[in-house]
């Protein structure tokens, strides 16, 4: 039941300076007029995590036009740009209230240049805003500080949400053009599929970044212009006409001279699977939304994976259709990769050289008459792109800076010249045909046996209680087991690792007594996460924290559970 402001004071004032778990008396929801204040969870001390709080604003006083979110695409595009003001301004008010450990902290999720569907703010089919946040409770020591608290919940929220909550003309043009950018790139990712494209690249993206560990755009880099041949013009909805690259389905090879832009153009297609803001100077950057960047991986578990199109007839007798291994070396890791991929319904590869196991990639002409085929157990990965591409309808874009075995069978060739694109297909294949090589005969592919049911987690887990961690980008904890996460590139952001560390106890606790198959598995989950987003999987006091992970990203996890 609903309690007036009034109550809340009352009750943050009967409590002041006594012991801090009296915090607990202040859960509920309370009507602050113009929104409701949720007190969801509340930290045991001072130095633990903070409380969990959110704001819900009914349809009638946030107001935003229907038109605004009227789709899904738009309706997430919202959420971020509103999630984005209220974090930034929110972010003004942390520890501006005093006290030990946590107090005074207020902080939401802030949204990096991805627009991603987030818990940390979510909008109702009907119009209501709610989004959710973090507040340290204060306190002297572990006594309640209940005066600063009371700054914080009624004077610094009511001024937060006012100020980025609410619909306001004023803001009305800064709205439309985030549902119009949404619009727009839904847009071109429809024309992709009838073009028969894979990827977009528009003219006058800025495809550099400001540095290694910034992901904003780099001051007067030189902007991306397509060549002639591979130009293509769209009609926006909103925008208009807008040009550039299209890259067509089959097989392209990005090369070029070092530090000439070949990884950074990979690197805008990697994240091109996601939409951008505008002003990121990648936001009509747009990608197939199942691609997945593929790279060797030592050391990584395997199991139970077909990998016998790429790798059979071992030395000591093992089974490459049902492949398990605690340390896989490159070769094998990058196998597996695929045959993932493949499992998860990917239909575009992303593949740099740079990251490649050398001899899953290629055998050369010398090494082929070297070491004869009978004695070598990998077919590389290029005597099967073509496969891939004609019986399994999977694209591949590679970038390649030191081997032209791909010359061969590349459909396209991209030359990278000082951060601008170069069609050389013609010329490229004229030259490679004065290099005679060795017409090296495989067998036809296979498609992997993708049926693996339990069998593919070692156990159900019946505990009640859960410890989960996320390092950053790098992996998630969950009772002390690690899934190793680092070198699943397309994660941009933490939210995702806590999003699939959810996921995936989850499906440790509810799916591994059914049999399932973990094409079932993942299915059930996107299925929860179209119609009730993380409520079901988080049992109800969702976190605001989350990001709903990809199709690809959630078998990439399990996957890696050791």
């Amino acid at each position: 039941m609903k309690q007036l402001e009034q109550q809340l004071i009352k009750t943050l004032r009967e409590i002041d300076n006594k012991s801090y778990p009296l915090y607990k008396q202040l859960k509920g929801s309370y009507d602050m007029t113009g929104f409701i204040l949720n007190i969801e969870h509340v930290q045991g001390d001072p130095f633990a995590s903070p409380s969990m709080v959110s704001v819900e604003i009914p349809s009638v006083k946030a107001a935003f036009p229907r038109d605004l979110y009227d789709n899904e695409e738009k309706k997430v595009a919202l959420e971020d740009q509103l999630l984005r003001l209220f974090a930034g301004e929110l972010r003004k008010y942390s520890f501006k209230a005093k006290g030990s450990g946590k107090s005074g902290f207020m902080g939401a999720i802030m949204p990096g240049p991805e627009v991603l569907k987030r818990t940390g703010c979510e909008i109702s089919d009907k119009g209501t805003v709610l989004v959710r946040f973090e507040v340290g409770f204060p306190a002297n020591g572990r006594r309640i500080q209940s005066r600063e608290l009371e700054k914080m919940l009624v004077q610094f929220v009511p001024e937060v949400v006012s100020r980025t909550l609410y619909y306001d003309r004023s803001k009305e043009k800064q709205f439309r053009k985030v549902a119009e950018l949404a619009e727009d790139q839904k847009f071109i990712r429809c024309e992709l599929k009838k073009r028969n494209l894979v990827a977009f690249v528009a003219n006058g993206a800025i495809l550099p970044r400001e540095s290694g560990v910034s992901s904003r755009p780099m001051k007067q880099a030189v902007a991306f212009q397509s060549p002639k041949s591979l130009e293509v013009t769209l009609q926006l909805p909103n925008k208009g006409e807008l040009k550039g690259m299209g890259i067509p389905q089959g097989i392209t090879m990005i090369v070029g001279g070092g530090f000439h832009g070949k990884s950074t153009l990979l690197k805008a297609l990697e994240v091109g699977v996601y939409n951008h803001i505008a002003g990121d100077g990648r936001e009509y950057v747009i990608t197939d939304d199942t691609a997945v960047k593929l790279r060797a991986e030592d050391g990584r578990s395997i199991q139970k994976v077909d990998i016998s199109m790429f790798i059979n007839n071992l030395p000591n007798g093992k089974d490459t259709t049902c492949f398990s291994t605690e340390d896989a070396s490159g070769s094998t890791s990058q196998a597996a990769n695929v045959v993932e991929a493949m499992e998860a319904g990917s239909s575009l590869f992303l593949v740099d050289e740079d990251t490649s196991a050398t001899n899953f990639m290629v055998r050369d002409e010398l090494m082929q008459k070297v070491v004869h085929r009978d004695m070598e157990p990998i077919t590389p990965f290029s005597l099967r792109v073509r496969q891939l591409y004609e019986t399994a309808q999977i694209s591949t874009i590679l970038v390649a800076g030191s081997s032209g075995s791909y010359f061969y069978q590349a459909d396209h060739i991209i030359q990278m010249k000082e951060y601008q694109p170069e069609d050389i297909t013609e010329m490229a294949k004229s030259v490679a045909q004065e290099f005679a090589t060795i017409d090296e005969q495989v067998s036809k592919i296979a498609l992997p046996d993708f049926s693996r049911a339990r069998t593919w987690l070692r156990r159900i887990d019946t505990r009640d209680r859960v410890k989960m961690k996320v390092m950053g980008k790098d992996s998630i904890s969950i009772n002390k087991e690690t899934i190793d996460l680092r070198y699943v590139e397309q994660l941009v952001e933490t939210g995702q690792l806590a999003g699939l560390a959810n996921v995936v106890w989850y499906i440790r606790t509810h799916f591994l007594s059914k049999d399932m198959s973990m094409t079932e598995a993942v299915d059930q989950i996107e299925k929860f996460l179209k119609t009730c987003g993380f409520e079901k999987i988080c049992a109800g006091r969702v976190p605001g924290n989350l990001t709903v992970p990809r199709r690809q990203e959630i078998f990439a996890c399990l996957n890696r559970w050791r």
